[in-house]
């Protein structure tokens, strides 16, 4: 063949590479515009890992599927929730453990776009889930697994957004004092076992673990790991990093508290110099700064607070100096002061990679609430929370550099409702929270997606809030980018490249 007919050839199989597998890369995390030998096009497939939700006999967990309406999708497609430890046995039914078993049924049925769809579960039983989603269904894909546990350990409102599988996780925040009982769960979607690492770090840097030669994760299996297993030490702040020698998983941390709750830390945004945590709810009456730094340099990194109003210094907490290797952290108290409230670092001189998260406890004494909000990449050009319920949830927003104009829709709701659609501006260096919106005629759960129009990069995040016994149980989740859309070179484009 001639070498024209070859670059055809290459640069054919290239692209069908890459859109077939859309679902391991994202768009710019910017928001920025991509690039013009690039289209931008909806992703075929993606996957989603959801955590077991409780060891509690009587929790009570929802699932909320929603995948919002992307222009350019396929027609066909499908998307399914499967038990962990379930795996197709090549004939349409299932195996566990080489033995043929009856399907466990699904913990929901996802709806066509535009439409949430829900499911229940109760108790200690249900297993953690493994998800995929093909075709119109894969563009944004998003399931929130939400658990009220009513009392014991770690009781409230605990949520998290089922995550893509991934090799590498860093999760500061983590604990293995008294009377705190933290599981990392590691969820493999693959055919063949994984092999984990988990590392630990606490204020005096790296900690000697029990476990040397990793964790291997069962194909299609799912194992919660107890941090005091790992370690002697006691320590009030870890930050434990998750890697992966084989294969690839999902990971979680459900942090439980036998006094003021609990619930999911997610995974932190990669290292980096700067850094955005979103949505502290306004009446958090004591917030915890936990950071680290995997290099082998100190970071020093200004803190400021994205108000309403602007960003402001909190007073007694300029600055953070973190020591290479070893967990900081800073309590930061009332920090909120019964505003809409953001955090935001950035280096005060030299730029070092640093994770963060932020404890956030709402209530006082007895009927106190415990959530993590961990520093998260920027919306990009959407994002997505499937599970919200009304006057119950509100969503915070926060443009740290640039005034931004943001398109925030409401979906139908999973029993009937209209979707809303509105705009609103949010000002440089500041956070605004938005209360309830729904949409027309509600019935049911519904979904919000996010969509800067114009500006610099956002921020975002969503409050989940209940009362229970005159607890204000409460859950936040982060809201990046929602992997609907892919960057692909043109064919034409690449064409030119090759023939050169």
């Amino acid at each position: 063949m001639n070498r024209t007919t070859l670059s055809l050839i290459a640069c054919t199989t290239a692209l069908a590479a890459v859109t077939a597998f859309a679902a391991l890369d994202t768009p710019s995390a910017s928001g920025a515009a991509p690039a013009e030998a690039a289209a931008e096009l909806p992703v075929e497939r993606t996957s989603l890992l959801c955590p077991a939700p409780s060891s509690s006999d009587i929790a009570d967990t929802s699932y909320t599927s929603f995948t919002p309406v992307t222009r350019g999708t396929a027609s066909g497609g499908k998307a399914q929730l499967q038990a962990a430890d379930e795996q197709s046995d090549g004939a349409g039914g299932s195996k566990k453990g080489g033995d043929a078993k009856k399907p466990a049924k699904a913990v929901l049925t996802p709806k066509n776009p535009g439409t949430p769809a829900t499911g229940d579960t109760s108790g200690a039983e249900t297993p953690a889930q493994i998800g995929t989603a093909d075709g119109r269904y894969a563009p944004g894909w998003t399931v929130q697994e939400t658990t009220e546990v009513v009392a014991g350990t770690g009781r409230g409102l605990q949520g998290v957004n089922c995550t893509a599988p991934d090799t590498e996780f860093w999760f500061p925040g983590a604990s293995t004092a008294a009377g705190r009982t933290d599981y990392v769960h590691l969820t493999n979607p693959e055919d063949s076992a994984a092999v984990v690492d988990i590392e630990l770090y606490g204020k005096d840097g790296a900690i000697k673990s029990s476990v040397t030669d990793g964790f291997t994760i069962p194909a299609h299996g799912s194992e919660p790991v107890l941090l005091s297993t790992l370690t002697d030490e006691r320590q009030s702040d870890l930050t434990v990093h998750v890697s992966v020698r084989s294969g690839r998983v999902g990971a979680a941390v459900q942090a439980l508290d036998d006094k003021v709750g609990g619930d999911w830390l997610a995974a932190a945004d990669d290292p980096s110099g700067s850094l955005v945590l979103p949505g502290i709810p306004k009446d958090a009456t004591d917030v915890r700064l936990i950071a680290f730094t995997p290099g082998d340099t100190d970071a020093d990194l200004k803190v400021r607070l994205a108000s309403p109003d602007g960003l402001i210094t909190p007073a007694g907490n300029e600055t953070l100096h973190v020591k290479a290797g070893m967990t900081t952290s800073a309590d930061l108290g009332d920090v909120t002061r019964g505003e809409a409230g953001s955090l935001v670092l950035t280096p005060t001189d030299q730029s070092v990679p640093v994770v963060a998260a932020l404890r956030v406890v709402r209530g006082k004494g007895a009927k106190q609430e415990t959530a993590f909000i961990p520093a998260t990449a920027p919306v990009g050009k959407r994002a997505t929370s499937a599970d919200n319920r009304g006057k119950t949830s509100t969503l915070s927003l926060t443009a740290p550099t640039a005034t931004t104009t943001v398109k925030v829709t409401a979906s139908a709701g999973s029993e009937g409702g209209t979707p809303v659609t509105k705009t609103f501006t949010v000002k440089s260096g500041t956070t605004q929270d938005i209360p309830a919106l729904v949409p027309s005629g509600l019935k049911g759960t519904y979904a919000l997606t996010v969509e800067p129009v114009s500006g610099g990069p956002l921020y975002a995040a969503r409050t989940l809030t209940s009362t229970a016994a005159g607890v204000p149980a409460f859950t936040v989740q982060t809201l990046p980018s929602d992997r609907g859309l892919v960057s692909v070179p043109r064919t034409e484009e690449d064409l030119s490249l090759l023939q050169k």
